[in-house]
């Protein structure tokens, strides 16, 4: 054998081997729990010949704080909410999207790509993936009758027994409690400086009764189950974990009505796999992929054609049925122009005595 015919025998072994070495495509996630489970994550990963890391948030200021730190290029998609999502679209942060690349936004409820959560000059940045309340959680074994009043929480019997999230949203909660809302409820995302010091000192009357704030919601489960608090504000997903569990938990929205969130997924300005953050944005909004994400949170799909793949019971549980008048008692979280503000009187509330 001459010496360029094994030239070119090595040559194409050694490019064989290469290929046969090439890197898996993988997507990193930052988003909130369960949005990443295996039960629909896996499916894409499959499809696509592909893997996907999941990195877990516990708050909104977390993820603005990453982004804003220099580790935006290490993550594809985020899942932001509707507190700051438009904070992030107007710093640059994430990736105008082009929608001819994402035929299921058609389908997605006109009453969530309407808002101007992730709209800046003209630009969509994100798409609405889940949105729910921030209900009343609680042991229904602990009360003769659900309670119906976010004032239950202040209750002196209550001493060391609830629990309240490690974050704006709490702060959110006390302006709801002072009639902060009224007569419009976005006020609550930009209260004046004195409102502000009226809600700092209800959060502190309120502390007694904290047993732990909670910063995941695997934390609140744990808190829970092992008996520690009888009552919490919190998400649909622990109550989803809580009753597949046999736990007695009960999930109502007060008299006062509560706060909300939208969820979006947004391409991070920094993501080098734009092309498969595309493939994922497009599989994560499909109408099956949303019913599976519904069957993992609890949370209410931005997709209305998720409907046709639940049970009657499971369209009334999460208010498919009835959602203009459901989303009225929800006063969907907005962006908050002094985020800053905010986070000091809470961090001030956090340290108080």
């Amino acid at each position: 054998m001459s010496r360029q015919v094994l030239t070119l025998a090595l040559v194409c072994l050694l490019l064989l081997c290469g290929s046969c070495q090439k890197k898996t495509p993988s997507l990193n996630l930052l988003v909130w729990e369960g949005y990443a489970d295996s039960s629909f994550v896996k499916a894409f990963e499959e499809q696509n010949h592909c893997k996907v890391t999941a990195s877990y948030m516990g708050s909104s200021d977390e993820l603005v704080a990453k982004l804003r730190g220099g580790s935006a290029g290490n993550y594809d998609v985020i899942s932001p909410s509707s507190d700051v999502a438009t904070s992030i679209a107007k710093a640059g942060l994430a990736e105008p999207l082009d929608l001819t690349k994402l035929p299921s936004y058609a389908q997605l409820s006109p009453q969530l790509t309407a808002l101007p959560l992730v709209r800046v000059d003209g630009k969509v940045y994100g798409v609405p993936f889940m949105w729910g309340p921030d209900p009343l959680i609680y042991v229904t074994t602990a009360f003769p009758q659900p309670p119906d009043s976010w004032n239950v929480l202040w209750d002196p019997k209550l001493q060391g027994k609830i629990s309240v999230w490690d974050d704006l949203s709490t702060v959110y909660l006390a302006a709801q409690i002072l009639g902060y809302d009224k007569p419009e409820p976005g006020h609550l995302y930009n209260l004046t400086d004195a409102e502000l010091t009226a809600v700092k000192n209800k959060l502190i009357e309120l502390k007694p009764n904290i047993r732990k704030m909670w910063s995941t919601g695997g934390e609140l489960t744990n808190l829970f189950q092992n008996h520690e608090v009888v009552a919490a504000m919190g998400w649909p997903l622990m109550t989803n974990q809580l009753r597949k569990a046999g736990f007695p938990v009960g999930e109502t929205i007060p008299k006062e009505n509560t706060t909300g969130w939208i969820d979006h997924l947004m391409i991070t300005a920094g993501s080098e796999n734009k092309d498969l953050a595309y493939k994922f944005l497009e599989y994560m909004i499909q109408a099956q992929t949303q019913k599976k994400a519904t069957d993992v949170t609890g949370y209410t799909p931005a997709n209305p054609q998720a409907a046709q793949f639940m049970t009657p019971e499971e369209r009334k549980n999460l208010h498919l049925d009835d959602v203009d008048n459901y989303q009225k008692r929800l006063y969907f979280w907005q962006d908050v122009p002094r985020r800053s503000k905010y986070n000091e009187i809470w961090n001030e509330v956090k340290a108080a005595q």
